[in-house]
């Protein structure tokens, strides 16, 4: 069929560049991958019992579009807890279908067509395209590594024109790790005040956060009238594949957000809503021994790449390396299919989640450390048969 019935919108948004590599990985034997962002960690027992337990008791109806009153009220009793923010389980908060579709319904119920969307860069894949087909124009913010990839006020305020709408904020930040402190926020606060700005913080990374607490950017004063936060259950409790996210906020933009969920998707599925009510009854066991065992994969995965001579900050959150290959004099795609091909390992090139990530790569160490370990040895394979001028520092010491 031809093409002309796509919506040119549609035909100017590329395919996601985490994919096309994760679809090269299913093609290839024996393939170690640092590239897509999901736990290695199965769900643990305890929340699986609970979605079979459901379906075993008949639990396969609709929900609210709201989602199941019990796990609205447990999220509630969460952000109380963690940040002293109070969520209206009623009208505040909305259970969506991953965390992706929450980003998705904000956008679209706050974006009028030509709203300006600022998005900090590096970042996640879907934030432009999403705001691109709500009608809106993303409006890139530059971040660098030699700010450990935070966005500042400063640099935010110099994009902000008449047509400015709102703000991305993701952190701790996929794809570089980087986290905002509670200064930084502070400071984008004002700005978001004085542009009378909406913001979308995308918090699904907020539990992995390492030497350091998560400030969530509706307990800074005045934000949360102005704050739609997205998060879920994918990273914090291995639930990639139950599809299961929410959204707070006030009860206006929820309202606007479960109109259009309410047409598009009606219900997250309630098996995973099930599941969550137990993970968040009884699961932060599990998630703190998964979190101090990506703690330790940190470490080793961001002192094997230094020591190779990629340059690679600490990341603070998350589960990504940043490292820098800009030494090699190779482009980021270069590199990452160069090693996919030579050595078998998936890492995703840093241009795709912006120009400014050029020259980098992403590695998620959401694998194990003995994978981490070969794939350190295999990245160190690859830099010697390019011939690559980089520094490379004790090499016999990979991954000890």
């Amino acid at each position: 069929m031809s093409d002309e019935f796509v919506a040119e919108v549609v035909k100017n948004i590329p395919p996601s560049g985490i994919r096309k590599f994760f679809d090269l990985v299913l093609e290839m034997e024996g393939v170690i991958s640092l590239g897509v962002g999901e736990p290695d960690f199965v769900t643990p027992w305890h929340i699986r019992e609970a979605c079979i337990y459901s379906l075993d008791k008949g639990f396969t109806s609709y929900t609210s579009n709201l989602g199941l009153l019990e796990l609205r009220e447990l999220i509630s009793k969460s952000y109380k807890k963690e940040y002293n923010i109070d969520y209206n389980p009623q009208n505040q908060i909305l259970v969506t279908t991953g965390v992706s579709e929450a980003a998705d319904l904000a956008f679209r119920a706050i974006i009028n067509p030509g709203d300006e969307v600022i998005v900090p860069e590096p970042s996640y894949v879907s934030y432009k395209p999403s705001v691109s087909l709500a009608g809106g124009i993303p409006v890139p913010v530059r971040t660098n590594r030699e700010n450990e990839f935070r966005v500042t006020a400063e640099e935010i305020e110099k994009s902000i024109t008449e047509k400015t709408k709102a703000l991305v904020l993701s952190y701790p930040n996929n794809p570089t790790g980087a986290v905002l402190r509670r200064k930084d926020l502070e400071e984008i606060a004002v700005l978001v005040n004085e542009y009378d700005l909406a913001v979308i913080s995308d918090e699904v990374y907020c539990k992995l956060t390492y030497g350091g607490s998560h400030t969530c950017f509706s307990s800074i004063p005045g934000m949360k009238e102005r704050t739609i936060i997205l998060n879920g259950f994918s990273k914090s409790h291995a639930m990639t594949g139950l599809r299961l996210g929410f959204a707070t906020g006030c009860e206006d933009l929820i309202g606007a957000m479960t109109k259009i969920h309410q047409y598009a998707m009606l219900c997250a599925p309630i098996t995973a809503q099930m599941g969550a009510i137990e993970a968040l009854k009884n699961g932060n066991g599990e998630m703190e021994k998964m979190i101090r065992e990506y703690d330790r994969r940190r470490r080793l995965i961001v002192n094997g790449l230094n020591k190779l001579g990629l340059d690679c900050f600490e990341p603070k959150g998350a589960f990504y390396a940043f490292p820098s290959i800009k030494s090699t004099g190779m482009t980021s795609e270069e590199f990452a299919g160069g090693l996919l091909k030579e050595e078998k390992v998936a890492v995703v090139p840093g241009n795709v989640f912006g120009d400014c990530g050029e020259g980098h790569l992403r590695c998620s160490y959401a694998t194990s450390r003995e994978q981490l370990i070969e794939a350190l040895g295999r990245i160190e394979s690859y830099l010697d048969k390019v011939c690559c001028k980089v520094p490379v520092k004790s090499k016999s010491k990979i991954g000890k």
